[in-house]
């Protein structure tokens, strides 16, 4: 390239590069058409001035100019850093397979940037920019920090920003980008924090942000001010400090919101805090070294599940959501550590089969507790009412422990034939399925009471009265009563009438008596 082929503009930087001083085209002879051919700053990336003295650092600083035709470095060695502020491009930069020190656009004006499988030693910036076609990441390497603060990107019509398999080796900064279209980061990892405070990103039924197998190695920030159309995919990503949506909104009507199947968390997983979601959260088999908050959340799902914590495992979940969730809340098979709950935001339908924890932070009377099982459709399951009872029994409250075992029992009565119910309730009525050991006591005693007191004004004719013995109604009555034992009055009397009708009803109670007392004592000892 010629010296007198330059214009002004292209002479100023081509003059101030071996020294990287900066040039500033806006207060220039021509700042109404600061036109630099992009061929021109590519011959100087590539070495076209070399003219520089010992101890010059040669850089491109470029402020205020309009790149006419493409600029094309894919697949060269850039030994300088590049620095563009304030410029608008004609045509997407092509950064493909190329390699430098360091690129930086500030408040550029772009049709797109394509970088990928590039490489840059330092950082990657490309912030407050518009870009109105793709930024292409995919494979791209950056050993430092990337940097797409305040940038705008719109590509609706499919992948805004994909950076497939992309590697960060500093924070990955998106601190109130705006994309339209999908924002994919398919098995990309970063080494630093991963800040999308204030983002929006729009691909309405679409996948707003695809991190899927995301490698993240310190917080993965969406708070406050996060804002999403379409679905987010963290599904298998791993985490090894926290995710926080705090304050966050995401939207995916009908659909998933955020789909974040077989997460690993190192501390906490925080969806709470004025998240506010309409649409479903799937957090399936994800793993949280610490605690998995909804506190303050507002889920909203009208038709199936809203929340999903099939086989999730926490230290610590709290479900003290901002108001009860109208639709189904799924924890079967989950580890929930230490579960804190609030009565008044009790999901509508709440799945608990095979859900386990440790403690409930908020226990409350055993009858209430029920009410929360209860809130279950469908199917009978015992696993339930079973972890209530061993969380109360790990509290030392056994009383507390029967009364949610009871209930067990009675929902189970609900579902048999009514053949098996009718003695299902003669066991409750009568010892309470063996967990109201007193009850089978008093309705001795009552029983006793009623028939000492009858044979006592009515006694029996002795069936032989040379060898019977003195007639004791007490002791007759308890003869009647209690068939394992006898006194030798029930043999030697026989009443008449009224009485003998009382006495089979007797023989009969004793019975029912003695049965459900061995099945409940058996049913305890058996669960003990």
């Amino acid at each position: 390239m010629r010296l007198d082929e330059l214009n002004a503009q292209e002479r100023r930087l081509w003059d101030a590069f071996p020294t990287g001083r900066p040039v500033d085209l806006r207060d220039g002879p021509s700042p109404s058409d600061p036109v630099v051919r992009s061929e021109v700053v590519a011959a100087l990336l590539l070495g076209a001035n070399p003219d520089h003295d010992p101890g010059d650092r040669p850089a491109l600083r470029l402020t205020g100019a309009r790149l006419t035709g493409r600029l094309d470095i894919g697949f060269t060695e850039v030994a300088v850093p590049v620095r563009l502020t304030d410029c608008r491009f004609d045509e997407a930069p092509l950064l493909q397979g190329a390699r430098t020190r360091e690129l930086a656009l500030t408040g550029c004006v772009l049709p797109g940037l394509l970088a990928d499988t590039a490489q840059i030693d330092g950082r990657l910036v490309v912030s407050h920019c518009t870009l109105t076609g793709p930024l292409v990441l995919t494979r791209t390497q950056v050993n430092g920090a990337l940097d797409l603060r305040g940038t705008v990107v719109r590509h609706p019509a499919g992948e805004a920003i994909p950076a497939v398999h992309a590697h960060v080796g500093g924070d990955a900064l998106c601190a109130d980008l705006a994309v339209e279209g999908t924002f994919r980061l398919s098995g990309a990892s970063i080494e630093g924090e991963f800040d999308l405070e204030g983002a929006t990103l729009r691909a309405p039924g679409g996948h707003a942000l695809d991190a899927y197998h995301i490698r993240v190695a310190e917080d993965f920030t969406c708070h406050p001010g996060f804002s999403a159309e379409g679905r987010i995919i963290l599904s298998g990503a791993t985490v090894a400090a926290a995710i926080g949506f705090c304050r966050a909104r995401l939207s995916n009507p009908g659909d998933i919101a955020l789909e974040a199947v077989d997460v690993t968390v190192g501390r906490n997983f925080d969806l709470g805090l004025g998240l506010t979601v309409d649409g479903a959260v799937k957090l399936d088999g994800t793993r949280v070294g610490t605690e998995l908050s909804f506190r303050d959340a507002e889920l909203a799902h009208k038709d199936g599940t809203a929340l999903s914590l099939r086989a999730t495992q926490a230290r610590e979940t709290d479900l003290r959501t901002r108001r009860p969730i109208d639709a189904v809340v799924d924890a079967r098979n989950a580890r929930l550590g230490t579960l804190y709950d609030a009565r008044e935001t009790w999901p509508t339908d709440l799945r608990l089969a095979d859900a386990t924890y440790e403690a409930l932070a908020f226990p409350l009377p055993a009858a209430q507790r029920v009410r929360w099982i209860r809130r279950t459709t469908g199917d009978y399951f015992p696993q339930p009412y079973e972890q209530l009872a061993a969380a109360y029994r790990r509290l030392g409250h056994e009383d507390e422990a029967r009364t949610v075992l009871l209930a067990k029992q009675r929902h189970r009565r609900a579902t048999l034939p009514p053949h098996t119910r009718l003695w299902g309730h003669v066991q409750d009525v009568s010892v309470g399925y063996g967990y109201r050991p007193l009850r089978a006591g008093l309705w001795l005693l009552a029983l006793l009471a009623c028939g000492a007191l009858y044979f006592a004004q009515h006694t029996p004719a002795p069936l032989e009265a040379a060898k019977a013995p003195p007639f004791n109604a007490v002791f007759y009555t308890l003869d009647l009563l209690v068939p394992i034992i006898t006194f030798g009055q029930e043999p030697a009397y026989a009443p008449r009438g009224p009485g003998q009708w009382l006495s089979y009803a007797l023989i009969t109670a004793g019975w029912i008596l003695a049965t459900t007392v061995t099945a409940g004592l058996s049913r305890t000892l058996n669960r003990q």
